[in-house]
Order: C-alpha cells, then sequence, then structure tokens
C-alpha cells in the first residue's frame, strides 16, 4: 500500500509540474541565445554584411582597378545586404582560402561563382544553387576541333592553363597526365595566355567560358552546353547557423525564381 501511494503521489507531482506555466523569461532566455548565435539577428543589428569574394571571376565577380566590386554575384550579395537592412563590405579572399576564411567567420558569406563541392560541404553550409554549371574547354576558335574530349586534350605538347586553389586545378590535374600544365596566378589575366599562344587550352566553368569568348573574339568555348562534369554554384555560408542558411536559401530561391538573377545575368553578358 505505502508503495501505491508513493507511486500514486509521483504521477501527481510529474502532472502538476508538466502543467505549470514556464518560469518568466525560461523560453525567452533560450530565443535570445539562439538569437546571439545568429547571422540572421546579428547582422542587421551590425549594419554590415562581410562578404568574401576573389574578385577575379567575371561575370561573378570582378574587383576594379579603383578597388570597388561588380558582378552577377557583388549585385545579388548587396540585395542580401540591403534586406537585411544592412550594408556589404567586400573581404578580399582567394580560391585556395575561400572556405577556410567562411568556416574561421572573416565573412559571414562567400559570393562570386563559387563552385558546390564534397570536400567543400565538409566545411561549410551551401546556400540553395543560384545555377547549374560544368567543366568544359576553352581555345583559340582556329584549335577548338583539336580540344573536344578529354582524350584530344591530354596529349604530350599540349599545354593546359589553370588558375591556382580551385576546382578548375582540381579538375586539371585528376584528368590530365600527359599533357603540361601551367598554373597562371592571375586568373583575370589568364585567358590572355591562349589569346598569345603561350597555352593552348583552359578547362574552366561553361558559364565563364561563354563569357571569356565574348570578351576575347578570338577565343571559342567548346560544348558549353554539354560540359565534361556537372556542377552547380552557390553561397558559402557558416555551418551550424541554420536561421541564417534558410533565409538565404528563401533569398536564393525568390531571386531565382522572380528574374532577378537572370536580369543581372542578362545585363552582365550584354556589357561585360
Amino acid at each position: 500500500m505505502k508503495r501505491a501511494a508513493a507511486l500514486s503521489a509521483l504521477v501527481c507531482v510529474l502532472v502538476v509540474t508538466a502543467a505549470a506555466p514556464a518560469a518568466p523569461g525560461g523560453g525567452g532566455r533560450g530565443h535570445a541565445d539562439r538569437a546571439r548565435s545568429t547571422l540572421l539577428d546579428s547582422v542587421p543589428r551590425k549594419g554590415v554584411l562581410r562578404v568574401c569574394t576573389t574578385g577575379d571571376y567575371r561575370p561573378f565577380t570582378h574587383r576594379e582597378a579603383g578597388g570597388g566590386h561588380r558582378g552577377i554575384d557583388i549585385d545579388m550579395a548587396r540585395d542580401l545586404a540591403k534586406s537585411l537592412d544592412a550594408e556589404p563590405r567586400f573581404v578580399p579572399t582567394t580560391w585556395k582560402e575561400i572556405v577556410d576564411d567562411v568556416a574561421d567567420r572573416r565573412c559571414d558569406i562567400a559570393v562570386g561563382g563559387v563552385s558546390v563541392t564534397l570536400a567543400r560541404a565538409r566545411t561549410v553550409y551551401f546556400s540553395e544553387p543560384t545555377r547549374e554549371d560544368g567543366k568544359t574547354p576553352i581555345a583559340r576558335c582556329a584549335d577548338k576541333d583539336a580540344y573536344r574530349t578529354l582524350e584530344q586534350i591530354d596529349r604530350p605538347g599540349t599545354r593546359v592553363v589553370v588558375n591556382p586553389g580551385g576546382t578548375n586545378e582540381q579538375f586539371a590535374r585528376a584528368h590530365i597526365k600527359r599533357a603540361t600544365i601551367t598554373v597562371h596566378p592571375d586568373n583575370t589575366t589568364i585567358f590572355q595566355e591562349i589569346v598569345e599562344g603561350r597555352a593552348d587550352v583552359m578547362m574552366t566553368d561553361a558559364s565563364e567560358t561563354r563569357y571569356q569568348a565574348k570578351l576575347h573574339p578570338e577565343l571559342c568555348a567548346i560544348h558549353p552546353d554539354e560540359p565534361f562534369t556537372f556542377a552547380e554554384k552557390a553561397y558559402a555560408l557558416p555551418r551550424g547557423d541554420e536561421p541564417f542558411k534558410e533565409y538565404v536559401d528563401q533569398f536564393v530561391h525568390l531571386a531565382t525564381h522572380d528574374g532577378t538573377y537572370a536580369a543581372y545575368e542578362a545585363r552582365w553578358m550584354r556589357s561585360g
């Protein structure tokens, strides 16, 4: 009987505890902790969105001689900052360091033609994709039929040029074994190496080959509609910040479906 009475008393205590209202500020404190830990609240509070970008990958990001930034993803970053009642502060980075800069919170987001890879996804979150892409060759138009396949490219005597630290170099080193790979440190002048005959071919994202062929009539994008690989571009975000990721995902989803992103892309393809 004593045991039954004790159990009955315990049940009553549990029922009363479950039904009791939360202590004042209890639930609010948890919400405040989450608010302090998310960029969704700290960016508007500070009025600044720190944007890592390489500035060397037109049409997505381009750092001008005077220090200003232009490009499709630069326009998108400005819109994102405005939506958060903030101003963008562009933080210079490199393709080798861009993921670590986001992970180490030296910036709040990285933009500028960033390709989604599983290796990068182990370190940062990626937003909803902005566009599909893939690696494809670009060469002098006079030579375009000589570099249509990886087998044609990977021959002794072929000079493949790459920019350092990103997916272009990774792709070339994974597939080129007999041709010569040359690393050109400046991605803004790398295509001039092909124009002037110091290199034969580069393999980069189809979107970039189309754009560079527009800038350099001597160069032809080779089968950009049928690239060697499938890839997507997106924005890199700090791991663990779920509210901020959800917000950026929604921002990208709207911009890629209401014509905003397409309008920025079309403007860049017209004006360069």
